[in-house]
């Protein structure tokens, strides 16, 4: 039996701050990074929210948020004990702010809302059970999974997404894409996921290219924040797969961003699991859907018109294909590689890859990418 549920009421369009105009007399705290914090965008924030209600703001998030972080976090809601909670920012805020709600409400400590309002389309965590923290020390990112976690409200304002540079746009638009492909391929797929993937994945084949060249379309910026959020429902229910296992290590060992680090391995990874039946029919459909391989066409050629495609996708955008135009060397990553392959195969996304990957294929995949 597989169970589908969206417990996140989702607003979007240009005029979707407004519904933060119903918040009065609340205690409000808005989590989000120290460049937001002095931006025009907090400030459009605060100017939606009724002049009633007490703000405080908690800006310590830096990329791949961390267990510090979230502890700290914690302690300052602990001394607030706010109504409203509000996520302003990239899959970093975002996830920061629901890892700090979950974990308080675990302790006892509760509030009335807690809202996601993300400012690049990517993470898909404004409608997402999951969270990702990471331990510097060990250079090891953890997701946790809960329905607990979903945030109550999510605002998809393109205006607030007109801004970010085409680097980021084009990282975090091959997250949204990789969110789509797992989750198309992945053994919990459903029809109801398959569609959400098709959808996003579709948009972003069509949009992207046009978002970082064009920034300020914001028809363009609404629709890659419409697939972002389609992917990240779509993986939230069906679940992700190695390719989410192996860039949460590029991330941790190599603080390489989350959707640059997806990106590089989505080639390699999809030839991995194409050698798999069901993977390889559902990457060959995903491509005739997408329009890039013909009704009928033979599955293989499908796979590889699908691959093209994304390398295509991937140019167009300005994105390297190797760690080594990152300058991540070989030895460098030969060094961190057995780490990587034990964090990989404890990361929970492995859990829902359509093709069981032992040691030697994660080395495979890994060294591909040199």
């Amino acid at each position: 039996m597989k169970t589908f549920s969206v417990p996140t009421r989702v607003y979007s369009g240009d005029d979707s701050l407004k519904v933060l105009g119903r918040f009065r007399q609340r205690k409000i705290w808005i989590i989000c990074d120290g460049f937001l914090a002095t931006s025009p965008l907090l400030e459009r924030l605060k100017q939606a929210l009724p002049a009633d209600n007490p703000l405080s703001l908690f800006s310590d998030i830096t990329p791949d948020p961390t267990i510090a972080t979230v502890v700290k976090g914690i302690e300052q809601m602990q001394a607030l004990r706010p109504d409203v909670v509000i996520g302003f920012g990239g899959g970093s805020a975002l996830d920061a702010a629901k890892a700090i709600v979950w974990f308080s409400r675990q302790q006892g400590i509760d509030i009335e809302t807690c809202i996601a309002i993300p400012t690049t389309s990517g993470t898909g965590s404004e409608v997402t059970s999951a969270f990702v923290i990471s331990d510097p020390s060990k250079g090891i990112k953890y997701p946790l999974f809960s329905d607990e976690i979903y945030p109550d409200i999510a605002i998809l304002d393109p205006t607030l997404v007109a801004t970010v540079p085409p680097a980021i746009t084009a990282n975090t638009g091959m997250d949204v894409l990789t969110h789509a492909l797992e989750a198309y391929v992945s053994p919990r797929a459903s029809d109801f996921t398959d569609a959400l993937a098709e959808k996003a994945a579709q948009l972003v084949f069509r949009h992207l290219p046009t978002a970082c060249r064009q920034g300020d379309c914001l028809i363009t910026r609404g629709k890659m924040h419409n697939a972002s959020t389609l992917a990240g429902i779509a993986f939230s229910q069906a679940g992700l797969g190695i390719n989410h296992a192996i860039a949460h290590q590029l991330g941790g060992q190599f603080h390489i961003a989350h959707g640059l680090a997806n990106a590089l391995l989505l080639v390699p990874v999809i030839q991995y699991n194409a050698a798999d039946n069901r993977a390889r029919k559902r990457y060959a459909r995903l491509a005739q859907v997408c329009g890039i391989s013909p009704a009928q066409c033979d599955e293989r050629q499908a796979v590889n018109q699908l691959i093209q495609r994304i390398e295509q996708l991937k140019n167009q955008c300005g994105l390297p294909r190797y760690l080594r135009d990152l300058k991540v060397g070989a030895n460098q990553l030969e060094a961190s590689i057995p780490a990587m392959i034990v964090a990989a195969q404890a990361d929970a996304t492995l859990k829902t890859t359509p093709r069981a990957a032992t040691a030697a294929d994660i080395r495979e995949i890994i060294e591909a990418l040199l």
